[in-house]
């Protein structure tokens, strides 16, 4: 069960699973490129205030089950997440670039659904 956090006047327990696919689904998301890029979601939200709880990547998209604030903001986080890991993986992994069409290592859209204590455990 998600711990319930306190904030300056309110309680919460908020966390959302959220996926997103790789460009045209390309299979690029394995071995170190895998490993770094867990590595760097991770880091993106601890520096942006939120944690990630769980992650898996199959391949060509990732799932994560984000645990946040009441002021994080879905588009926002998810920005950040996808944004930030593609400029540092294309970074870290010039060849990456030009496996995918147009340079662009996520697709556009992405999934989200709020969790609650009934879906957490079949979502992990």
């Amino acid at each position: 069960m998600t711990d319930v956090k306190y904030g300056r006047g309110y309680v919460y327990s908020i966390q959302y699973h959220i996926v997103w696919c790789v460009k045209y689904r390309h299979k690029v998301l394995v071995g170190d490129i895998d490993v770094r890029l867990k590595e760097r979601l991770h880091q993106i939200a601890t520096d942006n205030g939120f944690t990630i709880s769980e992650i898996e990547t199959d391949c060509d998209h990732i799932h994560l089950l984000i645990d946040c604030t009441p002021q994080h903001s879905i588009p926002t986080m998810i920005k950040a997440l996808k944004g930030v890991s593609a400029r540092l993986l294309f970074k870290e992994f010039p060849n990456l670039k030009k496996k995918l069409q147009g340079g662009h290592l996520w697709n556009p859209s992405y999934f989200v659904a709020t969790v609650s204590e009934n879906t957490e455990q079949q979502i992990r």
